[in-house]
């Protein structure tokens, strides 16, 4: 074989390993992008190699080869470019506008965070969530034997529900063989309130998937639509009509060629047919609830609180740095998803200084100053009620109770089963509630609040009245444990409630006898202060 053929079996060779790096590691073709200028190093180094071996340099001949000299020159300034490139990106020279990337509203607790009810509330962390899924998916025999749940199980609103939803993965490579004709023929979505737990089978199977193989991969089929974008991490979701879709940030560096990430637009790919719509970030429909990634507004909102005045305080003095606390959760609020994280100082003491709500969608970021007990120690106050029963606790979810910030913790057994439920004031964590149901729970915070005098009871101002007649009517009920008697008085559409606790002497009266009753008027009933035998009136 002649020189020119070797040769050009040298550079085939070359341009095939480079075409499976490409296809395998999937760099996108953008500056900003470190991927990319690695697959332009081992570019250039191949380059160099099919040079020496064109040449048939030897030792000498290699360290006197201009053509060598140009190739390694240009590789070296790619090198030198990069680093430079990645220190003037970074915190180090640019703490500043690292510090401005996230604009920070102050918030008011009672305004922006309504309080909700039971059915609202979301009961179940992840882990519990993926416990339930795999259990309905257990149960459809049809098709346990070709598919398991995702573990991506993303929280988003759907249809005013906070839910997580998870779409199918194929079991194995051979199961993909099988059945990728037809695609995967459902997703999971379990309501977070109320934990029901759905497999929802859809018309046409999804063809574009994280297991899916080839170019129905979801990450090479927007890579081979949009070479250039480099995305931040996909998420999950469906639209208020069920319709599965991929949500796939794209980073929008702010600060040199490395840093400053923020997203500045948002792809949609249906995951049944694989076709997209991309937005500009502020164009992106309503439905979506993860542009923005938990992990990206937490590390955003650590730079505006560590950077104020400059990196080297954030190393060495550390004045005013603040910090997010360890974890997250999530809040529904207005149909968007919002991450919740507690705020501390970064010299680690025990207490919150307030805490911040970003918003997925918007990037909008609030700060409530609200100080009182790290998360870690409310989960401790939480275990420390139950531990004769060594229940675990999760991560807290921040409510409204009564005006009062308060963190609601699920705990769950040594199989991650929900068994109870906690809730600690913020400000007062030595107040902790425990109950085996929400509303239990709540009763039994709302009892220790005014117990402690957080809460006052209200001023009773209803006016008290009296009126005199034949009872009409006389009917009993048992109402939280205790006996009622409502009244109807001849001439009267009012109903009156006497508590048989507060007036045993009820229970001797019957229709026909003659009263005279105190009471205070309500919206449904009287409340009966006194009632008491009357003389009738003479004819």
């Amino acid at each position: 074989m002649n020189k020119a053929k070797r040769m050009i079996l040298i550079i085939v060779a070359a341009v095939i390993a480079l075409g499976i790096y490409y296809y395998a590691a999937l760099p996108p073709l953008n500056i900003h992008s470190a991927e990319i200028w690695v697959f332009a190093g081992i570019l250039i180094l191949i380059i160099a190699g099919i040079y020496i071996r064109r040449k048939r340099l030897n030792a000498y001949e290699l360290k006197e080869s201009k053509g060598l000299k140009v190739i390694m020159g240009i590789f070296a300034a790619g090198v030198v470019v990069y680093l430079i490139g990645a220190l003037l990106s970074s915190p180090i020279v640019n703490a500043k506008k690292y510090q401005q990337l996230l604009t920070v509203e102050t918030g008011e607790f009672t305004k922006d965070i309504e309080e909700l009810s039971f059915d609202q509330i979301p009961l179940l962390d992840r882990d519990s969530a993926a416990l339930l899924g795999n259990r309905e998916m257990g149960s459809m025999v049809d098709m346990v034997s070709q598919f398991e749940v995702d573990d991506l199980y993303s929280q988003i609103n759907y249809q005013d529900r906070p839910v997580r939803v998870s779409p199918l993965r194929y079991a194995s490579i051979i199961k993909w063989l099988t059945n990728n004709s037809e695609g995967i023929p459902a997703y999971i979505k379990i309501d977070m309130a109320t934990q029901d737990t759905e497999l929802v089978k859809l018309d046409q199977g999804m063809k574009y998937t994280t297991s899916d193989h080839f170019n129905r991969n979801i990450y090479r089929h927007l890579r081979f639509r949009y070479p250039t974008y480099i995305f931040n991490d996909l998420s999950f979701e469906v639209d208020e009509d069920g319709t599965p879709y991929w949500i796939c940030p794209v980073k929008k560096y702010n600060i040199g060629l490395f840093g400053g990430v923020t997203i500045g637009r948002v792809v949609l790919c249906n995951a049944i047919t694989g076709e997209t719509q991309d937005y500009a970030i502020e164009d992106a429909p309503q439905w979506i609830d993860r542009a923005f990634s938990a992990d990206l507004l937490v590390e955003l909102y650590d730079y505006h609180g560590t950077l104020k005045h400059g990196f080297l305080n954030s190393v060495l003095g550390q004045k005013d740095c603040l910090a997010t606390t360890d974890g997250y959760n999530y809040l529904a609020i207005d149909d968007d998803v919002w991450v919740y994280t507690g705020v501390t100082s970064i010299t680690g003491d025990q207490s919150n200084v307030g805490f911040v709500l970003m918003n997925q969608r918007t990037m909008e970021t609030r700060f409530y100053e609200v100080e009182g007990a790290t998360e870690a120690s409310a989960m401790a106050s939480a275990e420390g009620q139950v531990q004769n029963l060594h229940y675990t606790a999760t991560f807290p979810l921040l409510l409204n109770i009564s005006g009062e910030p308060t963190y609601f913790i699920a705990l769950k057994d040594d199989a991650g089963l929900v068994k109870m439920y906690a809730m600690v004031n913020v400000q007062k964590y030595q107040i902790v509630a425990t109950g085996d149901t929400v509303s239990e729970c709540e009763e039994e915070y709302t009892r220790l609040m005014y117990q402690s005098g957080i809460k006052e009871v209200e001023e009773d101002t209803r006016e008290i009245r009296t009126v005199t007649g034949a009872v009409t009517k006389i009917a009993q009920a048992v109402v939280e444990g205790n006996s009622h008697y409502y009244l109807m008085i001849e001439g009267s559409d009012e109903i009156f409630d006497v508590s048989v606790a507060d007036y045993i002497d009820v229970i001797r009266y019957n229709v026909g006898d003659y009263v005279t009753i105190e009471y205070k008027e309500g919206e449904e009933t009287n409340t009966v202060l006194s009632v008491n035998r009357a003389e009738e009136p003479q004819a």
